[in-house]
């Protein structure tokens, strides 16, 4: 198995002062995309398993929403037709949980950057939330559909997550940011374009959920979407009318979701469910998103 050893290094203060966690290789060797793709063979993308994230801690009972409303626009690439349901900057995650050795499946989407090589997904998706660890073998797979990459397969280059999440298991962080290693020279966004990003923009929006269910009775072969306005579910989360299964964590949840060019602005996360199979709940984007994603990119080569 050719895996990059992880470890986890004291929290680093993310900028603006919000606390943020990464994880990066133990001896500063970033693994290859060429050994990423040589791991993930198509056998073991079809055996991987849909991510669950862990108990969370309880969240308080009233929305503590604050800020301005801010927001980042997207990026499209020429010549690259979307659908509705499948959209190039969406793609299927797989990654190994070194706490027990399995592999898994999870979704995310790229974001836009100055260094173009952000990917969007859930913090259970690259870490195990409290007492867990960083996930590896992680790559990201854009438009992924019965077992074809369109687009190539991309290696993480480095995870981060909020430091609730690694440390507390908080579905109020249950946020994600991976730098993508360049595919051919080339970065991520700037081969499938990359998605906007919006925080502090009020619980109740219009989105389409993009995302790989894989649990029955969905396939995980293919991009599944729902669309809804949001509401406020508890804590400082938000919740759609959606039934995607497991897989989807991390799968987008996009204002202005345009069908022609695959690109809308990433508002949330899937994250979980409660007792109705119908709905599902993500991590309310406030102010702490974009301190996460200013770290990510703070790091990117």
């Amino acid at each position: 198995m050719l895996a990059a050893s992880v470890f986890v290094p004291t929290a680093q203060a993310a900028p603006g002062g919000s606390s943020a966690s990464l994880a990066r290789t133990s001896d500063n060797k970033i693994q290859s995309a060429a050994a990423a793709e040589t791991y993930w063979t198509a056998e073991r993308m079809a055996s991987a398993i849909p991510a669950q994230a862990p108990v969370t801690v309880k969240a308080p009972n009233s929305p503590n929403p604050k800020g301005r409303a801010g927001s980042i626009e997207g990026v499209s690439v020429k010549g690259i037709g979307a659908m509705l349901n499948e959209s190039q900057t969406v793609g299927k995650v797989f990654f190994t949980n070194p706490a027990n050795g399995l592999n898994y499946v999870c979704s995310g989407a790229t974001v836009n950057s100055g260094k173009k090589k952000l990917v969007q997904t859930a913090g259970h998706c690259v870490h195990g939330g409290a007492g867990g660890q960083w996930m590896r073998n992680w790559v990201f797979v854009p438009r992924y559909r019965n077992g074809v990459r369109p687009f190539g397969t991309w290696s993480a280059y480095q995870l981060t997550a909020r430091t609730a999440w690694v440390s507390s298991s908080s579905f109020d962080e249950d946020m994600g940011i991976v730098i993508m290693q360049t595919l051919g020279g080339a970065a991520i966004v700037n081969a499938v374009g990359g998605n906007g990003l919006r925080w502090n923009w009020g619980y109740s929006v219009a989105v389409t959920i993009l995302g790989y269910p894989a649990a029955p009775p969905f396939p995980g072969e293919l991009q599944y979407f729902c669309q809804g306005t949001t509401w406020n579910g508890h804590g400082q989360q938000v919740r759609a009318w959606c039934n995607m299964t497991g897989g989807s964590s991390g799968g987008p949840w996009l204002q202005e979701y345009n069908d022609q060019n695959g690109l809308g602005y990433i508002n949330s996360v899937v994250s979980h469910r409660h007792s109705d199979p119908n709905q599902m709940d993500g991590p309310y984007f406030d102010n702490d998103i974009k301190s996460l994603y200013d770290f990510a990119e703070s790091l990117s080569p």
